[in-house]
């Protein structure tokens, strides 16, 4: 069906040769798979994709290798099966020649597939989840394949309704006919693939344009859209370049013209390349991911054509492939190619570069269609340039702006609004190649837009951090004036008579519960009976009833001396008191003559228990085992200790003269005679002299008791008149 839609003409344009035929009379044919796949992960006009995987990991056909890091960003994937051996800065296919972060895989010729499953999207757009299925296409790697590698998934997050929908089969760049054999051989799955994003966009009319120079393409399209269920246009536009432009096909097919800085969906268009449109219905149709994609193979090879090569594949395996031969050791020897067409294409920097989702064209240059080009002489200001140009730019001005670097006026000229078809440098008497100095003034400026942003973004950090301190400080002051200001404290007095009340309540209950649990016990014990009702000491349920019965015993004991101790007058206080410090004192006088009597040489300490037999007069049942002679050191230890510790209290210098017998001097205590009935018995191994010092110290230090007790009663008297 012929179509009989009105064209119309946008500004300039050019029409170059075609060389159209060298490359479009063979179907498409299968790549090879290189040994090795170079995979750059820079595969949108975003950021690179981040790797997630490993040097040495296995991999499948399919399989992710790189996530995309950000909304213009898009994941990465294996084009093959084999094993990771290099993720490393490589030499990518740019004209700037640097190198960029690549995956590096061996393949193993097994090209197998991982587990695909596919993704149910018409359920999605059912329950008006379109979001997912754009999560999706970033995530299979779909980005436009007309050159450019916008991300798809943006272009399809459009309005509520679209009103026309633009599928781009033009192809209007010399030499390239890749999208011409895609229409003809898969136009049913291009077909598939409208569908899909006509339903996506909710779009009106689908229109799709196509060049008069590819009328077997125009025939195939209108044949499977035969059977499509939706309505849409085939029209055939006539050849002029660069009328796949977007914004020119636009213009072409609905007469809209895009201005700058605006959108087409503002104006409810949207524009899709036919090699993205069978990208898209892949990764939906059939869960395939882009690792491929359709390139030209032509210029000065044996074997121009089209083949379907994987994503990374050696730019020197597909000249190989197309019948050129190159010698692995000569590298000067390789021919120059061109990435791309020639009007928008590159001269690669080197062939071993991988090839790219961008890459719909290799261009083998030779002398007789690529001459040298011509010495760049002189702008004459013929302004053949702003004729060709279809943007209707000044492209002279630009050109003096860029090579001035007043990169300011460039833009105020509409530098940004250059899509870089090289109309003007075709048309140019000159030969000066303006797109060049175009590209040069995009990257500065975007370069400074880039330091601007890191800058601001840098100060905005700045200014927050200094809020932020401002901020902890004085949240800082405040804590600690909170803390430091005093607290009102409630007194008893202030309570109010129902919170008294309730609190009485509640100590009453309290009472009356561990009564019931007392007297509980002590049915289920059968003696023990319960515990007084003022009694404020509770025993554990988990002690044992014999344990229990002994803490009873206990405290009914300490309860009982207590009660006793209340009912004694001051004076029975005091004499208890005092007795109670005699008893400590004989005590100490014990521990001390004991420890003398385990230090003293010969004595073995399991006849330290007959001291206290010692100690006395009476005999223990153990001193007739112990002969008279150690008896009578034990009793000197025991004498030389009570008198050491009376001395010590009287402050009489004590001084050892011997290591059995230890000497006390004392002028101011009492006399021998004085002790003599509390002395121990006579020691026939100490001469008379010692035994009267120790005899006289012993007294000392009973008198000095004696003196203790007798003012400790006369201290309480006092007292108790005054109670």
């Amino acid at each position: 069906m012929e179509t009989s839609r009105e064209i119309f003409p946008f500004h300039g344009g050019v029409h170059p040769p075609e060389m159209k035929d060298i490359s479009n009379r063979s179907p498409i044919q299968i790549g090879p798979i290189a040994a090795q796949l170079v995979i750059p992960l820079q595969q949108s006009i975003g950021n690179p994709a981040k790797t997630i995987v490993a040097v040495g990991d296995k991999v499948l056909k399919g399989q992710k290798i790189a996530v995309a890091d950000g909304n213009l960003s898009v994941a990465v994937h294996a084009p093959t099966s084999g094993e990771v051996i290099a993720i490393d800065a490589r030499q990518v296919a740019h004209p700037s020649g640097l190198a960029e972060w690549c995956v590096t895989i061996a393949t193993d010729g097994r090209d197998e597939w991982i587990p695909r499953e596919k993704f149910d999207w018409q359920q999605a757009l059912a329950r008006g989840d379109a979001k997912s299925i754009r999560d999706y296409l970033q995530d299979m790697g779909v980005v436009g394949q007309g050159g450019a590698v916008f991300p798809s998934h943006l272009k399809l997050a459009g309005r509520e309704a679209l009103e026309t929908l633009v599928i781009n089969g033009a192809e209007c760049e010399p030499y390239i006919t890749c999208d011409d054999r895609l229409m003809r051989e898969r136009a049913i799955e291009i077909v598939a693939g409208i569908s899909i994003v006509r339903q996506l966009l909710n779009a009106k009319e689908v229109l799709i344009g196509i060049e008069d120079n590819k009328m077997e393409a125009v025939a195939a399209l209108r044949e499977a859209l035969g059977n499509c269920g939706f309505a849409a246009e085939v029209v055939v536009v006539p050849t002029l370049y660069p009328s796949g432009g977007a914004k020119q096909l636009i213009k072409l097919l609905t007469n809209k013209e895009v201005p700058s800085g605006v959108r087409s969906t503002d104006l409810g268009v949207q524009c899709f390349n036919v090699a993205t449109i069978y990208s898209i219905y892949a990764a939906l149709e059939q869960a395939e991911p882009v690792i491929s994609r359709i390139v030209t193979l032509t210029g000065a090879v044996a074997k121009a054509g089209n083949v379907d090569a994987l994503i990374g594949t050696p730019i020197d395996e597909l000249l190989r492939f197309a019948g050129v031969e190159l010698d692995s050791n000569a590298g000067a020897d390789r021919p120059e190619c061109i990435y791309g067409g020639p009007m928008m294409g590159f001269t690669l920097p080197s062939t071993q570069v991988g090839l790219t989702k961008a890459g719909n064209c290799i261009i083998a240059m030779d002398e007789a269609h690529f001459p040298s080009k011509a010495r760049e002489m002189p702008c004459i200001r013929c302004g053949e340039c702003a004729v060709a140009c279809p943007q209707e730019l000044q492209p002279m001005d630009l050109y003096w702006f860029a090579r001035s670097k007043n990169f300011g006026k460039a833009q105020e000229w509409n530098l940004f609004d250059c899509i870089e078809c090289g109309a003007c440098a075709y048309v140019c008497p000159s030969s000066i190649q303006l797109v060049d100095y175009y590209r040069f003034a995009k990257s500065e400026i975007w370069d400074a837009e880039r330091a601007k942003k890191l800058a601001d973004t840098a100060r905005e950090r700045h200014e927050f951090k200094q809020f932020r301190e401002e901020r902890e400080k004085a949240e800082k002051a405040e804590r600690l004036a909170a803390r430091a200001a005093p607290k009102p404290v409630a007194s008893a007095t202030e309570a109010s008579p129902a919170d008294q009340s309730a609190a009485d309540e509640k100590a009453a209950k309290i009472k009356a519960a561990m009564a019931r649990a007392a007297a509980k016990k002590a049915e289920e014990g059968g003696a023990a009976p319960p515990p007084p009702p003022n009694s404020e000491a509770k025993i554990p349920n988990f002690v044992s009833p014999e344990k229990a019965a002994k803490i009873k015993e206990s405290m009914e004991k300490r309860a009982a001396e207590k009660a006793e101790l209340e009912a004694m007058t001051p004076e029975q206080r005091a004499a208890r008191d005092a007795e109670r410090a005699a008893k400590i004192e004989a005590a100490k006088a014990a521990a001390a003559a004991k420890k003398a009597v385990a230090d003293t040489p010969g004595v073995d300490a399991s006849e330290v228990k007959s001291v206290e037999a010692v100690s006395t007069d009476t005999p223990s049942s153990t001193a007739p085992a112990m002969d008279e002679e150690k008896a009578a050191k034990i009793r000197a230890a025991m004498a030389a200790a009570a008198a050491k510790k009376a001395a010590k209290a009287a402050g009489v210098a004590v001084a050892s003269t011997s290591s059995d017998a230890p000497s006390v001097t004392d002028t101011s205590v009492a006399t021998a005679a004085e002790v003599a009935p509390q002395a121990p018995a006579a020691v026939p191994a100490m001469d008379e002299e010692k035994a009267a010092k120790i005899r006289a110290a012993m007294a000392a230090a009973a008198a000095k008791k004696a003196a203790k007790a007798e003012q400790a009663a006369k201290t309480a008297e006092p007292k108790a008149g005054e109670s």
